[in-house]
């Protein structure tokens, strides 16, 4: 077929469509249409098209209609770490709608963290805000489908955890241990209780919940335990957990020293053979052993750490350590704690002294002074006394000349034998907790924002923590590969001369952070902005204005970045 020019002598040209073929050996012409009513762009477009040439770019916006453009490139990087992790597997054998959801619920813990509700939404063909539903075959999904796979998960958590353990986990190896909480919305959870709030929520009551992982930071298994539950009564369950859920004969579990107390050593660590610990003393147990001469300063002449016995822990080894950068911050806050409650002194000393209305008797005076230093718990560094009519007070020298002999000095102490662990080896694995702390700010604030919680059943808190713990676990594995385009340092800090002294950035991270391009040239983002970057990658649905033609998909070209990116994760568009 081919457009024909027919000249008119008078008259404009006329347009036919017309086609060839051969009869009785001749070449003959047919007319199939007379486009001469088309308007002239349309009629060179189709030429061009007849042709087979691409049409002319000046009558193509007005051919097609975008109909649809759903964010793309983002949800696939999460769903392809995840295959690449085999976390369907572990999550269940078969595929069902269960385990879809799940999977949905830890992707949008990643790219989207919201309620349940807004979840759905996001997943929904009418109201979707990714291609994740579509991947996942889950376009009519409801909130009220996301909480029966959570309930599905809660059942599977320990054969879950199980199978993480058997991945990250062997018989020896070092296993971290920290706990944190997070606040609560409502009073109707059994869990929800008052304690002590690491996010200074006090007016809410909040869950605990302590992490297992190895000794890399990557996560293992979690469990939640009501709000008022003290740090120490945790490490019975998590013992447990790992010797007899998870098999582990050998292990040596760093834990901080609010938690792995005297008491729960006694009692629920040296009970069990084959397990080990390395933790740290308290400010007591340290000022005990420097009034019996066991810490002295001498021993930090030449070096920052050094290794010690006492009678008072038969069969371990203290690692005294100072460092001196802790040393000034502890004395600059110690300066400044004192200064601030030698103001509100001064305060309450001038209100008994006021013409009108000052404070008098003993008793409340007393009570408006401790109410004063209990906060910031310097009672310590003052002497007072309350009359009648009057607060005197100064400062005790002496309590502040003792605590600040041992600024900077804190100990380590372990069971593991030298030969296996020796004493630069056990300071940093127990420097090894602030991968958990890491953990605990990605989940609670930076990115998967696991609170505020919302849920009234126990085993849909237990449930939510544990979809945050999978999605944290899916992004530690993302960083790791997207560690050379991050500006996360992927050496691990350069070297340092001794394990006491901070952590020094390597040249390269620190060459990324300045010219905020890697070695290769690729641009360096954070994990936040990457995934960012990946959504302007769109599955678009496009309907030609000719309604013969059905409407197709066309998916954004990424960019050389994203591409080289999206190589690292193994993900493909």
């Amino acid at each position: 077929m081919y457009v024909a020019v027919v000249p008119n002598r008078n008259s404009p040209p006329a347009f036919l469509l017309r086609e060839s073929f051969r009869e009785q050996g001749k070449v003959r012409n047919r007319t199939i249409a007379n486009l001469t009513h088309w308007p002239a762009p349309q009629i060179e477009a189709l030429r061009q098209v007849l042709k087979g040439e691409p049409a002319s770019t000046a009558s193509l916006p007005s051919s097609f209609d975008i109909t649809r453009s759903r964010p793309h490139g983002h949800a696939t990087a999460v769903l392809a770490t995840m295959e690449r992790l085999g976390l369907p597997a572990l999550l269940a054998a078969a595929d069902s709608r269960p385990r879809r959801a799940v999977l949905a619920l830890i992707a949008s813990r990643i790219l989207e963290p919201g309620s349940r509700l807004a979840t759905s939404r996001a997943l929904r063909e009418e109201t979707c805000h990714s291609t994740l539903g579509e991947s996942l075959a889950l376009r009519s999904i409801n909130e009220n489908d996301l909480y029966e796979a959570m309930d599905w998960l809660v059942a599977r958590q320990p054969a879950v955890e199980a199978a993480l353990a058997a991945h990250h986990l062997r018989s020896g190896t070092l296993v971290l241990y920290d706990l944190t909480s997070t606040y609560f919305e409502g009073h109707h959870c059994p869990l929800a209780q008052y304690g002590y709030s690491r996010d200074e929520r006090r007016a809410n009551p909040q869950i605990v919940f302590g992490l297992l992982s190895n000794a890399e930071g990557c996560p293992v298994a979690v469990e939640v335990f009501a709000g008022n539950t003290g740090d120490p009564k945790t490490v019975a369950t998590q013992v447990e957990k790992l010797r007899e859920r998870f098999q582990l004969e050998r292990i040596v579990l760093v834990g901080d020293r609010g938690m792995l107390t005297q008491k729960r050593i006694e009692e629920d660590l040296r009970v069990h053979e084959g397990l080990e610990w390395v933790s740290a003393l308290r400010a007591p147990q340290i000022q005990a052993l420097a009034a019996q001469g066991a810490i002295q300063m001498s021993l930090f002449d030449e070096q920052d750490l050094a290794e010690v016995t006492h009678p008072d822990y038969p069969g371990e080894r203290l690692i005294v350590c100072r460092n001196p950068l802790l040393t000034v911050e502890r004395a600059r806050k110690r300066k400044d704690l004192i200064e601030a409650a030698e103001k509100k002194l001064k305060e309450i000393a001038a209100a008994t002294q006021r013409k009108r209305q000052p404070v008098r008797g003993a008793d409340k005076i007393s009570y408006l002074v401790g109410k004063a230093l209990a906060t910031s718990k310097v009672e310590k560094y003052f002497r007072w006394t309350a009359t009648a009519t009057a607060l005197q007070w100064e400062r005790n020298p002496e309590r502040i000349g003792q605590d600040a002999a041992l600024d900077g000095i804190y100990v380590l102490r372990t069971n593991v034998p030298a030969e296996r662990l020796d004493r630069d080896q056990t300071v940093l694995a127990y420097k090894r907790l602030a991968t958990v702390e890491r953990a605990f700010r990605s989940l609670k604030s930076v990115d998967l924002n696991v609170r505020p919680i919302h849920h009234r059943l126990p085993d849909r808190v237990r449930a939510h923590v544990f979809i945050a713990m999978l999605a944290y676990y899916v992004e530690w594995h993302m960083r790791r590969v997207l560690a050379p385009v991050l500006f996360d340092d992927e050496l691990n800090g350069g070297p340092r001369p001794s394990p006491v002294a901070p952590a020094v950035r390597s040249d390269r991270a620190k060459a990324k952070a300045r010219s905020k391009r890697t070695t290769d040239g690729w641009p360096v983002q954070s994990f936040q902005d990457w995934l960012k970057d990946f959504a302007t990658i769109a599955k678009n649905t496009i309907q030609p204005k000719l309604k013969s033609v059905p409407a197709f998909e066309v998916i954004t070209r990424p960019t050389p970045s994203q591409q080289h990116a999206l190589q690292l994760l193994g993900a493909s568009l």
